[in-house]
């Protein structure tokens, strides 16, 4: 192929990315907006009507972001119209996420600490304004959000994924929930832990992760495998635990290490010859 010949191959590509997909810099900058808008302080707000204002610039933002994959204007209306509508539900959920970490967390002062300074509170915050496009059917969007969180956070939770109320990550670095996994209200999962599948399928009704019942607590590095897998709800699941089958309510499974004393001496004393 020819520099010419790829300058067009690679024009016509990115013209397709650019007519798909919306801006991925403005996604990412929303998302955080809203974060910010619900959690953190901000100097400018010293009126209600500030708050009315910059709520309804982020509906403007949102309808730009939906119409670039819709390419619909009423339907991008009317998706703005359903997400800003369920912000109330998601903030009184996200609160009760927020007040579990510090219930759960020796280290957690308060429950404003949580907003502002902890990364998983905010993977879950942009999971959950994600989830509810995903389940409206927003395509592409909620994916460029979730996997914003990740580079942030090291947490990659999928947005089709379920979570109940309550939930809980300890510092979050390196953990994976997939897609077609559920999980009840009140687990807590520890840095690590990969809810996952057994295989790779491209059947989008195949159930391929695993469901976490409520008042579960999965340690660091645990692996969870499977969409037939269940963890029965108050369950303990220990670090660095391989589960591909399931097991029943109030189970503790644990990873039985081995220690080995070594020999002082492992080698035999060196044989001196004389000749």
């Amino acid at each position: 192929m020819s520099t010419q010949e790829f300058i067009q191959h690679l024009y016509a590509q990115l013209k397709k990315v650019d007519t798909t997909f919306p801006d991925k810099e403005l996604a990412e900058q929303f998302i955080d907006q809203v974060f910010n808008f619900l959690f953190l302080p901000n100097k400018k707000h010293h009126l209600y009507s500030d708050l009315e204002k910059e709520l309804n610039i982020l509906r403007g933002h949102l309808s730009s972001l939906v119409y670039d994959v819709t390419h619909k204007e009423e339907k991008a209306e009317k998706h703005t119209e359903t997400f800003f509508a369920a912000i109330p539900a998601l903030y009184e959920t996200l609160i009760k996420d927020a007040q579990a970490l510090l219930q759960f967390d020796p280290a957690a002062r308060s429950v404003e600490e949580v907003l502002v300074a902890y990364p998983g509170f905010y993977a879950t915050a942009v999971y959950r304004l994600s989830h509810q496009l995903w389940e409206q059917g927003v395509e592409i969007l909620p994916r460029l959000f979730t996997e914003y969180a990740h580079s942030r956070t090291g947490v990659d939770i999928h947005p089709g994924a379920h979570i109940g109320e309550g939930f809980c990550i300890d510092h979050g670095t390196g953990i994976v929930i997939g897609e077609t996994t559920v999980i009840g209200n009140n687990v807590k999962i520890y840095q690590g832990v990969t809810l996952g599948a057994l295989h790779v399928s491209k059947e989008a009704i195949t159930k391929r992760h695993p469901t976490i019942e409520d008042n579960v607590t999965i340690y660091a590095g645990a692996t969870i495998l499977g969409g037939e897998t269940v963890i029965g709800k108050d369950s303990i699941i220990g670090g660095n635990v391989w589960l591909t089958y399931s097991v029943p309510s109030f189970s503790v499974v644990y990873h039985k290490s081995e220690v080995k004393v070594r020999d002082k001496n492992p080698f035999p004393e060196p044989l001196n010859f004389v000749i």
